[in-house]
């Protein structure tokens, strides 16, 4: 359903300047109108949209990705929004589509007028979203299909945000525009080739079937739902991806149905039991005794995913931590830390041994997966050292190297980067991990702490293939390395160090980071806490507010054109700040009250437009002015779709809530990680519908416990994991202290219409 308040006014005009204009300007364009452009046109490139008349390019109103916003014209940017391809229809007609959006160009509401609103909506296949392109003189005019009247700058408006109409051809130049071809990915970001990840859940008064609305599936596929064979469904399902059947239970298959012939069904990926989760067994490594006669055992600590072996299906990744894991603050031995992968039924694929040479704990091992070389299968990576063995036993340097020093601490020896196969854990390639430690008093102290903070992520930035981040330092000198994987050799792309970008650029860092397309380039960009780094290894902005614990960045206000960013500090002038995520400027700021530990920015109130943003030395719940406007949650933590609507719940150690009262959900048998910091293992958009699974380890860590949502949801929304940011994010959260992902477009119960990713599978 349209959204009434998006409706603009049509407005009447007097044409007659028009008239004169097409006399003198357009009485040859007008007579060139049969001509085709068609030959012109590349169907797989994005374009700006350029008038003749003002010199102004379209774009969408405030970078919106409703549907129902509007068409206006802007001076160029650079931003997605601005940002057209044009696909063809036949019969000599095009679907203009937004990239930022994937969202067409719509005569709104089937309006004939001249003056009538041109805005972007989903794609229902309608005339009044199909367009006639023709070309005289390198200029073209773009005539719908439903109404035959002509894509119009209104009112000769050469101002930004000028409205774009339909009106009766009149060959002048408002009518005329230019298409520059754009750079970037023109195909689109490069991710996982998924299934449906039909999953069955236990619901009240029956089984909710859920389903993925993939990145590659048209705007309206619809589906059917089959229990035992038989269809159950009476129309084919063209809302959101889930189905409570209240009529049995038995074998659950799901088929795509698009312009009506339907698909394969597939099977159910995950099928929980009565108490609402599935458990993944795993094997948990035999403790151990340290060189000072410690005794350790070992618990499942942080996780990713990643389709390890090309079949749709993701595989589970683990990282094993020693009782005697340490901060780096702590002398002390540690155990050796192991990174396992499992399938789903518990087959456990390999086991990679770090060796004594990487010291356990949150700050010293981040790892990796993803598909960085594009053959549909995921790679590992993560920091090594002399004596880590493979997933199929082959060591790296010398076997019996031994770094410690009588502290427990690794201040000499080999450092490495390594890739590792995703189907067997054998190593693919290993080079020197940049920067080297050199002087360990550089960093900031003499034993150890400040020298041995890593931090990793994946972004694509050239827009289309994904590259590694691995970085080192946040104290005071900060350095962010970007690595290519080109399916043989790992590649240094670039390096960012603060010692050369200037000291300006020190201390900024966080306990993590966060990627994002900051600028809508297409291209992602590298926020590392309170300053940012583009795709190219070039310094974007920086606040000098300094080093902070938490980081959120997406589109938390959906009123205003691209991204924001929320931070709390620990620079008691400037507790925590909500940015442009464009140039860092500062939207709002809280006022001075010491070390801010935690923050939080989500949608979790439907009756305050976009995010609230909250922190544990701030009062009250924020709105995107930073005024308070209600008591703060309960927790300062992780966030999760849980329920149906659009906002989120709190997810803190392990129960789920909602703001601002009600447990959804409590896990049973289960711990959280990471001590105070009460994080899940995996918090992600694992199979089933657009929500998310939250996975913790059993007490006893002899099994991973996925939950999933039992409620239903009338949003239709394509899976997170095929939006690049929220994918990345996946990728980054097991990192330092980890952070809730986020998606690069705003969801809430206000929203109807989502957009589509530009993405491409292997």
């Amino acid at each position: 359903m349209r959204l009434p308040s998006l409706r603009p006014s049509p407005r009447r005009r007097t044409r007659w300047f028009a008239v004169f204009a097409a006399a003198l300007a357009g009485i040859a364009f007008l007579t060139a109108l049969p001509q085709s452009a068609n030959a012109a046109i590349d169907t797989s490139a994005w374009y700006n949209i350029e008038s003749r008349h003002s010199g102004l390019v379209l774009g969408i109103r405030a970078a919106s990705t409703e549907g129902g916003a509007e068409l206006v014209q802007w001076s160029s940017n650079g931003s997605q929004d601005q940002q057209f391809r044009f696909v063809d229809v036949g019969s000599g007609y095009y679907k203009i589509q937004v990239r930022h959006s994937n969202l067409v160009l719509d005569v709104w509401e089937w309006n004939a007028e001249d003056g009538a609103t041109i805005a972007q909506y989903t794609d229902l296949g309608g005339t009044n979203q199909q367009w006639q392109i023709t070309e005289s003189g390198g200029y073209y005019s773009f005539v719908n299909r439903f109404s035959g009247k002509a894509l119009d700058v209104w009112e000769w408006s050469t101002a930004n945000g000028g409205r774009i109409s339909q009106y009766t051809a009149t060959g002048g130049t408002n009518q005329q525009f230019q298409l520059v071809e754009v750079g970037g990915s023109q195909t689109g970001y490069e991710m996982e080739d998924l299934g449906r990840g039909v999953t069955v859940v236990p619901a009240s008064g029956g089984n909710l079937v859920s389903w993925r609305l993939l990145g590659t599936d048209e705007s309206n596929t619809a589906f059917n739902v089959y229990r035992n064979g038989t269809l159950l469904n009476s129309s084919p399902i063209t809302g959101a991806t889930n189905y409570l059947d209240t009529g049995g239970s038995g074998t659950y298959t799901v088929a795509a149905v698009n312009g009506g012939s339907v698909g394969s069904q597939s099977s159910a990926e995950a099928v929980f039991n009565s108490s609402g989760y599935k458990d993944i067994p795993i094997q948990r490594p035999a403790g151990g005794t340290t060189p000072s006669g410690e005794s350790y055992t070992y618990s499942a600590n942080d996780m990713s995913v990643g389709d390890l072996d090309g079949d749709g299906q993701y595989e589970y990744i683990v990282k094993w931590d020693p009782s005697n894991a340490k901060d780096n603050s702590q002398s002390g031995y540690t155990g050796n830390v192991f990174i396992d992968a499992y399938e789903l039924n518990g087959t456990r694929l390999w086991r990679i041994d770090l060796g004594r040479n990487i010291r356990a704990g949150a700050h010293y091992t981040q790892f990796q997966v993803y598909d960085y070389d594009g053959d549909g299968d995921a790679e590992i990576a993560m920091k090594t050292s002399d004596a880590t063995v493979s997933g199929t036993g082959q060591v790296i340097g010398s076997s019996g190297a031994d770094y410690r020093n009588s502290s427990g601490y690794i201040l000499t020896g080999a450092e490495y980067l390594t890739i590792f196969n995703g189907a067997n854990g054998a190593i693919l390639d290993t080079i020197n991990y940049q920067p080297a430690r050199g002087t360990v008093s550089s960093w900031g102290d003499s034993y150890g702490n400040r020298v041995d903070r890593f931090l990793a992520g994946t972004a694509y930035l050239d827009g289309a293939t994904p590259s590694m981040i691995f970085a080192r330092g946040y104290y005071t000198r900060s350095v962010i390395w970007a690595v290519d994987f080109n399916g043989t050799d790992l590649v240094s792309r670039w390096v960012f160090d603060s010692n050369s970008a200037g000291s300006q650029y020190t201390g900024q860092g966080a306990h993590s980071l966060s990627i994002a397309d900051l600028n809508g380039d297409g291209r992602q960009d590298v926020v590392y806490g309170a300053m940012a780094v583009g795709s190219n290894g070039a310094a974007l902005w920086n606040t000098g507010f300094g080093h902070g614990d938490a980081l959120h960045v997406s589109d938390f206000v959906p009123s205003r054109a691209g991204q924001e960013v929320f931070m709390p500090h620990e620079n008691s002038s400037a507790p925590s700040s909500h940015l442009n995520g464009s140039n860092g400027s500062v939207l709002f700021q809280t006022s001075p009250s010491g070390d801010n530990g935690r923050g939080v920015a989500a949608n979790v109130l439907a009756s305050n437009p976009g995010a609230e943003y909250w922190s544990s030395n701030v009062s009250g719940l924020l709105n995107a002015s930073g005024s308070n406007i209600g008591s703060k949650p309960a927790s300062t933590n992780f966030v999760s779709w849980w329920d149906g609507d659009g906002e989120r719940e709190l997810l803190d150690g392990t129960q789920i809530t909602n703001y601002p009262s009600g447990t959804l959900l409590s896990g049973s048998g289960v711990a959280s990680n990471n001590g105070t910091k009460s994080t899940p293992g995996l918090s992600a958009d694992l199979f089933g519908d657009w929500r998310e699974e939250v996975i913790w380890k059993t007490s006893d860590s002899s099994a991973l416990r996925i939950y999933a949502t039992p409620y239903t949801t009338n949003l239709r929304i394509a899976t997170l994991m095929h939006d690049p940011q929220y994918r990345v994010a996946i990728a980054w959260q097991n990192t330092a202290y980890n952070q809730p992902p986020h998606p690069s477009f705003y969801i809430g119960s206000d929203v109807t219409s989502y957009p589509f990713p530009n993405i491409t599978t292997p």
